[in-house]
């Protein structure tokens, strides 16, 4: 019994993203699937921008997913990468772009 609490504490925490595909299939009628699993974020999205590319259905859309350890240790990993060798500005205005762009298609 003590040897597997030993094992079970020294294995990796393996962390994984989700590529969710998401149908709708009217008001308040979605279905949500998961498409590919990835261990990195990189690789989550590589997979996401392929099936949006080969998606033909305005039905059909495709998201990131994550348990929260994973997603802030990208975003600190991330965000002090851009901090770092001088690009953080830079995506800040693209945020702030995106974000005003969003607002002004948001129907509420």
């Amino acid at each position: 019994m003590f040897n597997l609490i030993r094992k079970k504490k020294q294995m990796p925490n393996k962390k994984v993203w989700l590529v969710i595909e998401k149908n709708n299939y009217g008001e308040n009628n979605n279905s949500y699937s998961i498409s590919k699993t990835a261990d990195t974020i990189e690789k989550a999205m590589t997979f996401k921008v392929y099936l949006e590319k080969l998606n033909d259905r305005k039905s059909t859309t495709y998201f990131l997913a994550s348990d929260i350890d994973t997603v802030m240790n990208s975003v600190a990993y991330h965000h002090n990468k851009a901090v770092e060798n001088g690009t953080y500005d830079d995506k800040v205005e693209v945020v702030k772009s995106e974000e005003k762009k969003l607002e002004e298609e948001m129907p509420f």
